[in-house]
This record gives C-alpha cells, structure tokens and sequence, in this order.
C-alpha cells in the first residue's frame, strides 16, 4: 500500500482533502466524498455529542452539584473543576490573594469556612459556568467547532446548519456573557470566533473590527497585549490569520483586512517561521514537533500550510521550514505524530505520538506541492492543489 492509498484508506473527512489536494479528482467526486463527512464515521460522531443547548464538553460535569452551607460545590466537584481547568492550587492562591494550603484544606473540607470563602466562592462558579464554551481542552464547544472546520464539514449541510445555529442561539462567553460569535476581548479566541463564524457562514463583522485595531506595531497579535505586551506571539497571530483569510473568503470581507493579513503573514515570514529576529535562535523547540490537532498552539507545519492556503509564494524566508517539514518523512513516505497536546478528547483518531499520522501526512504532503518539492516516489505520487 503506498502512501496515497493508506491515506485514501480512511475517514471521509482525511479522504476528500486528499482527493482535492493531492490527487487532483473531479470536483464533483470531491464533494460527494465531502458529504459523507456531516453523516458517517468522525464527523458524525462529533456531531452526535452536541447537547441540546448547543454546547459540546459539559458532560464531564456530574448530572447534580450538591451545595454547602456558603453555597461551594460538593468535594468531588471543586476538585473536577481545578482539574478540568488545570489549575494548580499555588496558581489559583496567586490568583485570589490566598494560600496554597488554606485552599488546600477548602477544597477537601465538606463545609470549610474563613476569611476569603467568598472569592474562592466565586472562582469554582467561574470555573464551573466556563465549562462547555472553552473549557475542557479539548472537548469544549469551541475546540469542537474548530475540529468539524479542519475535518472539512460542509457549512451548508443541513446537520452544520442545525448545530451552529444551535450554538448561536444558545452558546455564551463567560467574560461577559456575549453570544457565542460577537466573540470577547482577547484575540487569541477571537481569532477562532473569526475562523468559526466566517467558515459557517454568521456575522462576525464586529470581532473582525476589533481584531484590525489590535494588531500590534511588529504586524503581529497578542493575547496579553491588553496587559502591556508590545510583542506578538505565534500562538496568537496564527489564530488571527487563520481567520481573517476565512473571513476574506466570504462575500462581505471589509476594506483593510488583507492588508493587515499582509502584515500578519510578514512577522512570521521575518522570523523563518521559527526564529527570534532578535538572536536567529529557535524560539520554541516544540514548534518543531508537529501534531494534530493543533489545538491553540502554533507549530511550524501549521505556519506553512496556513501560508499554502493563503496562496504565499515560497521563498528563502520558508526554506529552512520546509527543510524541515521534508526532513521528517518515514521511509514510507508518511509523517509521524509527534507532540500531542495534553487534554481530554472525544475519541483518538491517530495511534499516538511516534506513530504515523494520517493528518499530518496530508498537510506536510500538500506543503511540499506547494512549496515544488512534491516527488514521484515509490510511495505514491501527488499532484498538488493549487493554492487558494
């Protein structure tokens, strides 16, 4: 079996992208493929998993919460919720002004008392109202979402229509309570907000806005900029383009977006994808280990194939990136799973880190098309897509 073939061989959400970017079949065969995604194997059972308020992840909650005296969850729940927000108890002290041990002993006391209660009171509510919209990573409403967009899930199906107006009609950010795609203050979600709403076809005109007003002097973005950083971060900016070029691909992209896109795309490109501009040092060691899902976090392979999808020329600033891209591939022809993000999942859909992924076999495959690096292998051949 070369490696098209074991590709090929596969769930319809890793078969149509496949057969639209790497060998070249007819459109309508394509999107036949395409279809499958809303009603048979990952797809579906993502779907499937959707509560009736339009939110994936609460399930992890028990059915009933008994309360105390000062109204705290019962024991088992105050720990499930530091838990599922990964939380330590010196971060969370740091946080409401308290000792460690003192929230120690609150959290394993039926009916704890004393000075402070009632912050601790109000972080478990937070904690427990968050769950469902961005918490847990990574079976939340919002990584989700983000997950059925990667698979390809047809925005105009009838089972995408259903569930996003679902979370549209339902779904609230706990920042603010602000319905699910006016998004809320920080752009790294914002970014996804953007790349959610604009794919599935909702009104995302007031986050684009904002997001065009935040980017920052280096044409990046930051998630702590409200916080005094003048610096972007990878994190962040991917997320910000990966939007933006969604948005450009509807009917009502607004003036200034691909020039500020430009931008974006300029402060990776300086950077080699990967490097300080300052000292040419790798920034981050694991933006060299490739996963998927990718999750919030920014890698290079993601940094490239946003760039094919963006329809970037390849030049000398990706050519170290692509170096490395190329230098990963098994004697097959196949990619590895390399850094799997920790979290709770729905269901596997690789065999584990060091093992051959399907994912990322497809996207470091349709990179080397993009980048004229493809090659007639013993493995099987590709043609390339043309980039969008």
């Amino acid at each position: 079996m070369n490696v098209i073939e074991w590709l090929l061989d596969s769930d319809s959400s890793i078969r149509w992208q496949v057969m639209r970017d790497l060998t070249g079949e007819p459109a309508e065969a394509v999107a036949a493929e395409r279809a499958k995604v809303a009603t048979s194997g990952w797809g579906a059972r993502l779907l499937a998993l959707q509560d009736k308020d339009g939110q994936w992840g609460k399930d992890v909650l028990p059915a009933s919460i008994e309360t105390t005296r000062e109204g705290l969850p019962d024991v088992p729940t105050r720990k499930l919720l530091r838990d599922l927000h990964r939380i330590s108890l010196d971060d969370l002290g740091g946080f409401l002004g308290l000792d460690s041990a003192t929230l120690s002993n609150w959290e394993n006391e039926p009916e704890p008392e004393g000075e402070g209660i009632d912050k601790y009171r109000s972080a478990l509510n937070w904690m427990k109202n968050s769950i469902g919209t961005l918490k847990p990573e990574w079976t939340s409403t919002t990584f989700t979402l983000l997950l059925l967009r990667d698979m390809g899930l047809d925005p105009g199906s009838e089972q995408a229509r259903q569930a996003v107006d679902l979370v549209r009609d339902n779904v609230k950010w706990d920042h603010d309570g602000q319905n699910y795609f006016h998004g809320e203050v920080e752009p790294c979600i914002n970014g996804k907000t953007v790349a959610l709403g604009a794919y599935f076809g909702q009104n995302v005109e007031a986050v684009v806005e904002r997001l065009l007003a935040e980017q920052l002097a280096d044409g990046g973005w930051n998630c702590e900029a409200e916080r005094g950083s003048t610096r972007s971060s990878f994190n962040t900016t991917i997320a910000v383009l990966e939007g933006l070029l969604e948005y450009e691909q509807t009917d009502k992209a607004r003036p200034g977006v691909a020039a500020a896109r430009h931008r974006g795309e300029e402060y990776l490109l300086e950077r080699r994808l990967l490097r300080r501009l300052s000292t040419g040092e790798t920034i981050d060691p694991a933006w060299t280990r490739f996963s998927f899902p990718t999750r919030w976090h920014y890698d290079v392979l993601r940094g490239l194939d946003y760039l094919r999808s963006a329809g970037v020329e390849p030049d000398e600033r990706t050519a170290e990136a692509i170096d490395l891209v190329e230098s990963k591939t098994d004697p097959d022809g196949r990619w590895p799973l390399e850094n799997t993000h920790p979290g709770r999942v729905h269901f596997d859909m690789d065999e584990g880190d060091g093992q051959p992924s399907r994912w990322n076999t497809l996207h470091a495959m349709r990179v080397l098309a993009w980048s004229g690096r493809a090659k007639s292998t013993s493995s099987g051949t590709w043609a390339g897509e043309p980039a969008r």
